[in-house]
């Protein structure tokens, strides 16, 4: 609103600016003509002297002879008819010995009233002027005085206005007229293509607020204000993803909570009621007892498990899986973590398959970090297969990679699970049918197997075929 405002006082700060210049420039204008039609009182009678002067000559030639020679008399009233000059001869002693206008003029006039040397203009007459010219004869010496009354437009006929001037006049108007219109113009274009486009964009910009994604933006130009509308849009779609993503986060972490809270009820209640049992004596013998702490142990193993998965899921998320990463040799590293898992798997009854051989290449790697991905490879195995079936691991080295293989001909992934194995909280349909005692885990194993992975600058990649088996293959880069 700000700017709409401001754009109105510059529309109107122009328009008050254009009109005040072109009334100062008509003003101006006017005064010139006006000084042009009144010139100066020197300059009229320059201009009387001129257009009298061959009368006056005349007069001054004849002047002894004007009062008795008729064809003289006759003469000079031609004279003033041509001229349109209205001649007036005065003795000395203010007798009117000529008058061109008065066939029995007046004998006298009053020299004092009626005689004026400098210029006169008839105050009961506008327009009219009368002067008078002394008349000299050729030895300087003044006979008497011709007076001439004079039409101002006979002296200065009227002229059309100068050209010059109205063309002038007509481009200073033109010019204000299209400062004028330009600023309305622009104006009313940044009216229509910013204000309004910035204000439907600060419409969908509260709808956002409110928790509305849906309003698309759409601005029909390819300009810098639909640059401005893209990416916009972008932003938005953005933000209604990482919102959706947020809102799933919460709901996988609830999920997670409800999952663990049963998990780890599950062993604790049943390392609880074993304790029981021993403190009450219910134990016959030290076969039962140790029966009993065996059970007891593998609960503590499952809740220690779920604790340092989600251990390892806080670090993941704050970005602090710490990967210490050394050169090693493959066959060292291998031996040390597949030997135990080895020893674990055969007490499942699962049948264990180690490599035949383990290449002895140079790696970079965190054996530690490695054993969790196996480790969890292996578990995940386990909770897919039955007694009699198998687990195979096998280690290669194609295209200066080392390829680590864990197969198993379990039961396979569900297809619907697969695009979301590595995603964390996702435990898969199978961990809500009735195997989901078999299936126990956070949902967090995978998702930080390719975290570490990634870490190597390896990869994980899968295969699995429902009914007939999974296999997980690692990569690392070979030094």
């Amino acid at each position: 609103m700000y700017l709409k405002i401001w754009m109105k006082k510059w529309l109107w700060s122009i328009l008050i600016c254009v009109s005040l210049l072109f009334i100062c420039f008509l003003l101006l204008l006017l005064t010139t003509v006006k000084q042009n039609e009144e010139p100066s009182n020197k300059y009229v009678i320059n201009q009387i002297r001129l257009q009298v002067n061959n009368v006056l000559l005349y007069i001054e030639d004849h002047f002894t002879s004007f009062e008795q020679n008729l064809n003289l008399r006759n003469s000079l009233q031609e004279m003033s008819n041509s001229l349109d000059i209205d001649i007036t001869i005065v003795q000395l002693d203010g007798k009117i010995i000529f008058n061109s206008i008065e066939e029995d003029p007046s004998q006298f006039i009053s020299l004092k009233n009626d005689l004026h040397y400098d210029l006169f203009t008839s105050q009961q007459q506008p327009g009219i002027i009368k002067i008078a010219f002394p008349i000299v004869s050729k030895t300087n010496e003044q006979l008497g005085n011709a007076i001439f009354t004079i039409d101002k437009d006979v002296l200065f006929p009227m002229e059309q206005p100068s050209t010059s001037i109205f063309s002038i006049l007509f481009l200073s108007g033109l010019i204000c007229f299209l400062i004028i219109g330009l600023a309305i113009y622009i104006t009313r274009k940044a009216n229509k293509e910013i204000l309004l486009p910035l204000n439907n964009l600060k419409k969908s910009t509260e709808e956002i607020v409110k928790g509305n994604y849906e309003q698309k933006t759409e601005y029909p130009r390819v300009d810098e204000i639909g640059e401005l509308y893209a990416v916009f849009d972008q932003m938005r779609l953005e933000i209604k993803n990482l919102t959706i993503q947020r809102d799933e986060q919460e709901q996988n972490q609830k999920k997670l909570i409800s999952s663990i809270s049963h998990e780890v009820r599950t062993p604790l209640t049943t390392i609880k009621a074993y304790l029981d049992a021993i403190s009450e004596g219910i134990c016959p013998d030290m076969d039962s007892l140790m029966s009993y702490i065996q059970i007891m142990q593998t609960n503590t193993e499952k809740m220690s498990r779920l604790i340092d998965d989600l251990f390892i899921h806080t670090l993941k998320e704050l970005g602090h899986i710490p990967v210490n990463l050394t050169e090693q040799y493959s066959k060292d590293v291998f031996t040390n973590i597949l030997h135990p898992i080895h020893h674990y798997v055969q007490t499942t009854g699962i049948h264990f398959i180690e490599p035949e051989y383990i290449p002895n290449v140079l790696i970079r790697a965190d054996e530690h970090r490695l054993e969790q991905v196996l480790s969890n490879l292996i578990t995940n195995a386990l909770k897919h297969t039955s007694k009699g079936n198998s687990i195979t691991v096998s280690i290669n080295i194609e295209n200066q990679l080392l390829y680590i293989n864990v197969i198993d001909n379990g039961n396979g992934m569900l297809p619907e699970d697969m695009p979301f194995i590595f995603e964390r909280y996702f435990r898969g349909i199978q961990a809500t049918s009735e195997t989901a005692v078999k299936n126990e885990g956070a949902g967090l194993g995978l998702s930080i197997c390719k975290h570490i992975m990634e870490a190597h600058n390896g990869s994980i990649s899968f295969k699995s075929k429902q009914n007939i088996g999974t296999t997980f293959t690692l990569t690392l880069p070979i030094i």
